[in-house]
């Protein structure tokens, strides 16, 4: 695809949704974070990377009564290939606060790999364990079966996706839910009735381009969409990064509907394996009901490419070995 194919999709993309409302926990870094967004992703990128983010939503909100509040995110993922098997295995693990409800999520992903057009292909599948627990909410009037006990439940569920990774661009999307699994918490009485929640199915959608400006300077234009599929709700943000000297980079973005972001990070030791960021949100809408900021730090990890120890064949005129 050239650059002038992918600008032009970026941009029909951008004018394709209308925003909404934000549906799964949001990343700054979503630039660093296939591995969330879609199984496909593991090991297309032929190294083991780890991924660590912390995010601190609305920084200074504070709910009206006990538990409630700043959202806040922590999230692990790991992607590794398995080059013999073309293919690779990945896993994403979060705990996710918002107000009174407490997600813990744990997927383990498997992406097999196809050499196409340039580039890989990663065709992915995950499975894995949610923990949704919810407490702190007090009802007008005891007994109402709408008002969740302090309770837990934990479902398995599935997702699936695709990824494709070329030189210096890259695609890829993944949905989770397939399975549509439902929560059940008991009510303010305890006296054995039940509501339940259904988890909805999310689509995210990503893309970069890596632009070469000078022998020292990259610009990456990336976009993100994320859409709810049971509530039609879409969000979508867009920006760049500046990489200079293959050892800084900067960049600034806009999440429709809701905030300015910006970001600084720095690689560290040999071959930047070592990566280290911090992400800025400034809320622009909806000021009534959020705080001014939100903040973001991400620290990555990148393991050497597996050496490739096949031995070139020997040819001569007469024989081959």
């Amino acid at each position: 695809m050239r650059k002038s194919g992918f600008l032009i999709f970026l941009v029909g993309l951008l004018s394709s949704f209308l925003v909404q409302a934000q549906q799964l926990p949001q990343f700054s870094h979503y630039g660093f974070n296939g591995q969330f967004i879609s199984p496909g992703y593991a090991g297309v990128k032929g190294q083991t990377e780890l991924n660590v983010l912390y995010r601190y939503q609305w920084l200074g909100y504070n709910g009206s009564f006990d538990a409630g509040g700043s959202p806040k995110t922590a999230l692990f993922t790991v992607s590794a290939p398995l080059t013999s098997l073309k293919s690779g295995v990945g896993l994403v693990v979060m705990k996710d606060e918002i107000g009174a409800v407490d997600i813990f999520h744990a997927q383990l992903a498997y992406s097999y790999h196809l050499s196409l057009g340039g580039g890989v292909l990663g065709i992915g599948v995950q499975g894995g364990l949610t923990n949704m627990s919810k407490g702190g909410y007090r009802a007008n009037d005891l007994g109402d079966v709408r008002v969740p006990y302090n309770s837990s439940d934990r479902k398995f569920d599935m997702g699936a996706g695709l990824w494709f990774q070329h030189e210096n661009w890259y695609a890829g999307g993944g949905i989770t839910n397939l399975l549509g699994a439902e929560y059940q918490f008991e009510n303010q009485a305890g006296d054995g009735n039940f509501g339940s929640v259904t988890g909805e199915k999310h689509l995210m959608v990503t893309g970069g381009y890596e632009l070469e400006l000078s022998s020292a300077i990259d610009v990456t234009p990336t976009v993100l969409l994320k859409r709810d599929m049971n509530a039609g709700i879409n969000s979508l943000e867009a920006g760049a990064r500046a990489t200079f000297n293959d050892k800084f980079w900067g960049g600034a973005g806009y999440r429709f509907g809701e905030a300015i972001t910006g970001m600084l990070g720095v690689y560290l030791l040999k071959d930047n394996a070592l990566s280290f960021g911090y992400a800025f949100d400034y809320t622009a809408v909806g000021t009534d009901a959020k705080s001014a900021t939100s903040h973001e730090v991400m620290l990555g990890y990148k393991l050497p490419k597996p050496k490739n120890n096949t031995k070139p064949p020997i040819r001569t005129p007469r024989y081959f070995f």
